[in-house]
């Protein structure tokens, strides 16, 4: 077991994310045995699962932009945005949480990128919206309630949503532990800027 200041989120595991699904991630189904088999341990006190849920015509859908393609790279707000294939819509099969998982262990799924303007990588914070602000989440002030200090962070994508909640974690005070074997990037040619940005962010890289 580890302590019971630490908590686990678990990033998006969802049929979308995985081969075969809306926005695959290189080799994403590979990560699930190996995280169903940490939720079975029951090694954390708390776990917490987070759940793209993409209302119909979200701004981070090509499909929303005439002309534009997915993993085109438009300005949104002030700051560049992905265009990504439409994925993870609210109630479809492709945004439940993965079904080969044993999510009984979870304290909360927080669900996320529900505004229709603003996409949201992050668990605890939105991307920049409307105001020029990144919105949070709440789940910092949830994880500080029940007296969490460090998290632990697997899941899909580790070049996106793995990363930036890590980064947001460590910006709210945590300390934050990478689960990089148990991460799948969209592609992998992004692993070396991404292990890059977790060294300057003081994220250790765990396995």
């Amino acid at each position: 077991m580890f302590p019971d200041d630490t908590a686990l989120i678990v990033v998006d595991l969802q049929p979308d994310f995985m081969p075969g699904g809306a926005l695959a991630c290189h080799d994403g189904d590979a990560i699930v045995p190996g995280i169903d088999a940490l939720l079975r341990a029951r090694r954390y006190r708390t776990v917490v699962a987070t759940q793209d849920w993409h209302p119909p015509g979200h701004a981070s859908f090509a499909s929303a932009h005439p002309g534009r393609s997915p993993f085109d790279t438009i300005e949104l707000h002030g700051h560049p945005q992905t265009l990504w294939p439409d994925h993870c819509v609210q109630g479809s099969a492709g945004a439940a949480l993965d079904p080969r998982v044993d999510w009984t262990p979870l304290d909360l799924v927080l669900r996320k990128g529900t505004d229709p303007r603003v996409d949201s990588y992050s668990g605890f914070r939105e991307n920049h919206g409307p105001a020029g602000t990144r919105p949070a989440t709440g789940l910092a002030g949830w994880l500080r309630e029940r007296g969490i200090a460090e998290v632990h962070v697997c899941g899909l994508a580790r070049d996106y949503c793995v990363l930036w909640t890590a980064q947001d974690a460590a910006a709210a005070g945590f300390r934050v532990r990478f689960l990089w074997d148990l991460t799948r990037p969209v592609t992998p040619d992004g692993d070396a800027p991404t292990r890059q940005a977790l060294q300057a962010g003081g994220i250790a890289i765990g396995v």
